[in-house]
């Protein structure tokens, strides 16, 4: 049988029920109808049914849901639920930052950071060690690392996401304002802030516009 697609619009939306399901859990909830989900959400409550009927649904009719079992498996189809070890590229102040941000408790462990600076040779930030990049390829297949995080130039991101596409990374969080060109199977979640910036930016205007004359 084919495999249904899940659309993006749902799966961008699962991390925010992980995360909510996670802050109920720490409150003592126990259960929760997609009414009272829908009202922390700000989604309606038949699209949150919608969403997770995708997966399998979850729910019993007359009871809701059960948090800590919906929030298991949402971590589950997330895949939270297991280690994905991971490398920054770029040690410039973007990838600092990123590599001051633990991600370990969502299963996300930062291995190492490349650069090509000979003086960040040794060092390390967080304890996290930053090596030169002749040595990437060597540290991706010991390390089984899957997950590469771009934080270069966009003069220089497409080539070093070449690169790490031939040596087995399985995907790339490119921060760079570029959409790469890589193999089918390295899956690209591209983070273009500027772009959200625009969008933020269209939405304040939007509020600020005088409306038509009728």
């Amino acid at each position: 049988m084919e495999e249904r697609r899940i659309s993006k619009a749902v799966i961008k939306r699962l991390p925010r029920y992980y995360r909510y399901l996670g802050e109920m859990l720490n409150n003592g909830v126990e259960r929760i109808s997609s009414g009272e989900l829908s009202n922390k959400m700000q989604v309606t409550a038949s699209q949150i049914r919608q969403d997770l009927n995708n997966f399998g649904g979850f729910g019993q009719q007359g009871y809701g849901y059960n948090v800590q079992y919906l929030y298991d498996e949402i971590g589950k189809i997330l895949g939270v639920n297991t280690t994905h070890p991971m490398i920054i590229i770029g040690g410039g102040n973007f990838g600092h930052a990123l590599a001051n941000y633990d991600f370990s408790k969502n299963g996300f462990i930062t291995k190492a950071i490349f650069d090509i600076r000979p003086e960040l040779a040794g060092t390390s930030i967080r304890g996290i060690p930053v090596l030169m990049m002749d040595e990437l390829e060597e540290f991706v297949e010991e390390e089984q690392i899957e997950i590469a995080v771009l934080t270069l130039p966009k003069s220089k991101v497409q080539e070093a996401a070449t690169r790490l596409a031939a040596c087995g990374i399985k995907a790339l969080w490119n921060f760079a304002h570029l959409d790469l060109d890589v193999p089918k199977d390295v899956v690209v979640e591209n983070v273009h802030l500027v772009d959200s910036l625009m969008q933020l930016s269209y939405r304040i205007t939007s509020y600020e516009r005088p409306e038509e004359a009728e």
